[in-house]
């Protein structure tokens, strides 16, 4: 499974492109599947299901970040 530092790291830019490419594709339900956990999350994600474009633009920050961490460890 993940045994080292460098595999922990591809997984995890991995999962971070995808929750941004279905927070880009679905904003409202991919905040709703994050509808869980304490109270003032479950108040963030509700805010983000009610506005799409905004939950887009994380979703679109996640994925050039990770794609740029992803690129980072490569030359590193």
């Amino acid at each position: 499974m993940i045994t080292n530092p460098t595999r922990a790291k591809h997984f995890a830019a991995m999962l971070l492109i995808g929750d941004g490419v279905m927070a880009l594709v679905r904003p409202v339900a991919c905040a709703n599947a994050w509808d869980k956990g304490p109270k003032p999350w479950r108040d963030l994600m509700h805010c983000l299901a009610k506005h799409p474009n905004l939950t887009r633009a994380i979703g679109a920050a996640e994925v050039i970040g990770a794609i740029y961490w992803a690129l980072k460890e490569e030359t590193d």
